[in-house]
């Protein structure tokens, strides 16, 4: 009887190991809309209150192989809420996040410090065009209530500049900033950090995230694993056949970085998909992302050893309808799950919704 209880308590132990999924809840849903792109815009958390930013474009049917939605009308940007680690949302649309080419404000220099310690700051950045830039951003100091901005953001002596969110908070006025630049051919292609030390009011260029590629390095997600230590993963295409994910890692506070890993192979084609860093309570790393290839899937691999190596892939949901899906944001809740947000085809020629999957990471 003892040892049948000692396979239980062992059995037991060993599946509270396991990652295991919660449910799937739907963030955004709404007829002739299509809502898209989650890792372009951001995400934020405050214990149990989570915001998430995304675009709500005009939904329109296409052959399988494009983005259904009508691309001679502007994306919205949009902001879903959750008061309860994700279980429900509401969703914002707040009229000072709009850009001038859809009436909203001129950007200008911005013409104070911000306080990014501040317990309630968030920013977003966005661009206009993923080539040429430019680029700018808005604050907020009150969770996403009201927003400031738009305000300038530098070319940084690039030709362009496309500005996703994903930034470290270094002190009340020291942040780390990591962007898309383009490539000496003008294409958007590889991944520069930049550092401001005065509240943002200037930016200085601090170096190229790995060489220039052949194909391009983009959309970065970064996590500081030490004070001088900064680990940051991006979407990678090499050729048709060869779309993944890659790891860097800066030993000298971003000044300089080398290859760390390649967690992520295959992303598959219509040129992979961008991930989704985080560091656990545990200290494990977090890397979700998307798969374009059959099952359509939305995935998760953890690190013990600062992104080393990698588990295998650990699928959070493999009935995608067709490939156009992910650009994954995750945040880690008070009671140690994840919640993971990206966009999904429910049918093949429908809306696209915003979704999320809140899930338990296991033990380390």
């Amino acid at each position: 009887m003892r040892l049948v209880c000692s396979l239980w308590a062992a059995l037991a132990l060993a599946a509270a190991a396991q990652p295991r999924v919660v449910k799937h809840v739907v963030v955004y849903k709404e007829a002739g809309r299509y809502g898209g792109w989650p890792a372009n815009h951001g995400v934020w958390s405050w214990g149990n209150e989570i915001l998430v930013g995304f675009s709500s474009a005009t939904f329109q049917p296409k052959t399988p192989d494009r983005h259904q939605y009508d691309g001679s009308q502007p994306e919205r940007p949009y902001l879903a809420r959750s008061a309860d680690g994700g279980e429900s949302w509401k969703i914002e649309k707040p009229a000072s996040l709009l850009p001038p080419e859809q009436g909203g404000k001129a950007a200008i220099d911005l013409p104070a410090p911000m306080n990014f310690a501040d317990a309630n700051f968030a920013m977003t950045l966005r661009f206009v065009d993923k080539d040429t830039g430019p680029s700018r951003l808005w604050y907020t100091m009150d969770r996403g209530a009201t927003w400031q901005g738009p305000y300038a953001f530098p070319q940084l002596g690039q030709p362009g500049i496309a500005a996703r969110t994903d930034y470290l908070v270094d002190g009340p006025r020291e942040a780390t900033i990591f962007l898309t630049a383009a490539k000496s051919d003008g294409k958007e292609g590889r991944v520069l950090c930049a550092r401001t030390e005065d509240g943002g009011k200037e930016w200085k260029f601090v170096s190229w995230v790995g060489g220039e590629p052949s194909g391009f390095s983009i959309q970065p997600s970064s996590v500081r694993i030490s004070p001088k230590e900064i680990l940051t993963a991006t979407r990678v295409k090499i050729d048709e056949e060869t779309t993944g994910i890659e790891v860097y890692r800066s030993r000298k506070n971003g000044e300089l970085w080398a290859l760390w890993s390649r967690p992520v192979v295959w992303a598959g084609p219509f040129a992979g998909n961008p991930p989704s860093l985080i560091r656990l309570k545990d200290g494990r790393l977090c890397l979700t992302y998307g798969v374009r290839s059959a099952p359509y899937r939305i995935c998760a691999r953890l690190s013990s050893n600062d992104g080393k190596t990698w588990s295998d892939e650990i699928v959070l949901r493999n009935d995608g309808a067709m490939w156009d899906l992910g650009y994954v944001r995750s945040v880690q809740r008070a009671d140690g799950n994840v919640v993971t947000i990206y966009y999904f085809p429910e049918q093949p020629h429908t809306e696209r919704i915003i979704a999320a999957t809140i899930w338990e990471p296991g033990a380390r």
